[in-house]
């Protein structure tokens, strides 16, 4: 009996997921387990990182993330994964880290990247144009744009994939948490401070696949095809003498004033007024088209080139071995902290609730102290300059 419990266990228990990245920025030695871009941009225009836990934060001062800390700079960053996720081992892959953009964002992007590469990853070269597996995250610029990238390479296409729908994204000071889920069905999930706000299949929400149905090429309209939904009226003729009717008149109230002198200043004319009968350019009645057949619609068959892909999921194909940051912030200030990539969903949101939901509330409570403490400032400053104007001379004298 304890040998069948014990094989029922074994059968129950859960697989161990496996992590393949994790980083809280919390030591000093963060900065030799990532490389700076160096080679990517010129220093004059890569921003400074900072380690900071910022101006709020939730758990002790010690508990830092990384920080861009100068506007308009570009920032690139990389470090090699402890384990190499590849997708051929048909498991789910997990990307979750959180953001703060501390400094009420206008405009930068707050997104991380997953890439292959192995040992010949360039970091010092890491930037823009470096191929990459998967790109997500936040990208605020101005008030309309604020959306949650979701970009997925496809090697069958050697593109980019994005996301079809907008996906939003917070645009407040306070941390967030960003989770993607990418699962060998073909599906996907995304959540905010894990909440889910998309989800589908990839089929249907990234363009991996052509249309399953095209136009009939072989399928043209007739010539007869009238879709025209109204006609002339035949019976409709233009009034006799209508295009002889003026546009304008001479004003039947108008007199010649009696002043006026016709020797001295010429023979006077009355001025011009609309015609109350002047109906514009004559045009004929419309009337419905009993032949009218309706819009035509062109006949759709089975897309000869349309051929599902198994393997649509598979951006790690080659094995993704690093993660990075390769942004440009107008205004600096965003700080990343507690990243994690796993093949499970549960050991990332277990992550979760030891970091980020740990330091939630705390980070809240000290970012309205601050928000109270900044208001309460302005109010005395404004007194401050309401008491000095009113002070006359007299009193500043005395």
């Amino acid at each position: 009996m304890k040998l069948f419990a014990a094989a029922l266990a074994a059968l129950v228990a859960p697989a161990t997921a496996d992590i393949y990245f994790k980083e809280q920025f919390n030591d000093d030695a963060w900065k030799d387990r990532w490389t700076i871009s160096s080679d990517w941009k010129s220093k004059s225009e890569l921003g400074e990182w900072e380690n900071t836990a910022g101006e709020w934060y939730g758990g002790e001062s010690s508990d830092k993330g990384i920080k861009t800390s100068t506007d308009a700079r570009f920032y690139g960053l990389s470090s090699p994964m402890a384990k190499t996720f590849n997708s051929s081992d048909k498991k789910d892959l997990v990307i979750q880290y959180s953001v703060k953009h501390e400094q009420k964002i206008d405009c930068g992007g707050a997104y991380i990247k997953l890439m292959a590469g192995g040992d010949k990853f360039e970091s010092t070269k890491f930037g823009g144009d470096t191929p990459y597996a998967v790109m997500f995250g936040p990208d605020i610029c101005g008030t309309s744009n604020k959306r949650t990238h979701v970009i997925l390479n496809y090697e069958k296409k050697d593109d980019n994939l994005l996301i079809k729908k907008n996906v939003g994204c917070e645009d407040d000071q306070l941390s967030h948490l960003y989770t993607l889920v990418l699962r060998p069905d073909n599906t996907f999930e995304v959540f905010v401070d894990n909440k889910s706000v998309r989800a589908g299949k990839l089929e249907d929400e990234f363009d991996f696949l052509p249309a399953k149905e095209i136009k009939d090429p072989d399928q043209s309209k007739p010539e007869d095809w009238v879709d025209a939904a109204e006609m002339v009226d035949p019976e409709d003729v233009k009034p006799e003498g209508y295009d002889d009717i003026p546009m304008e008149i001479p004003d039947p109230d108008a007199s010649k004033p009696d002043d006026w002198d016709d020797e001295d200043d010429g023979e006077w004319e009355p001025p011009m007024v609309d015609n109350p009968e002047f109906m514009g350019p004559w045009s004929p009645k419309m009337i419905p088209n009993p032949d009218y057949k309706g819009a035509w619609v062109h006949p759709m068959i089975a897309n000869p080139e349309y051929e599902y892909d198994e393997n649509m999921y598979a951006v790690c194909k080659d094995g993704c071995t690093h993660v990075g940051f390769e942004l440009w912030q107008v205004k600096s200030g965003t700080i990343f902290d507690d990243i994690i990539v796993t093949d499970s969903l549960e050991e990332a949101q277990t992550y979760a609730e030891e970091t980020f939901f740990k330091k939630k509330d705390g980070e809240k409570e000290m970012f309205d102290a601050a928000e109270k403490k900044k208001r309460e400032d302005e109010e005395a400053a404004m007194g401050d300059e309401e008491d000095f104007d009113g002070m006359d001379m007299d009193d500043m004298d005395g």
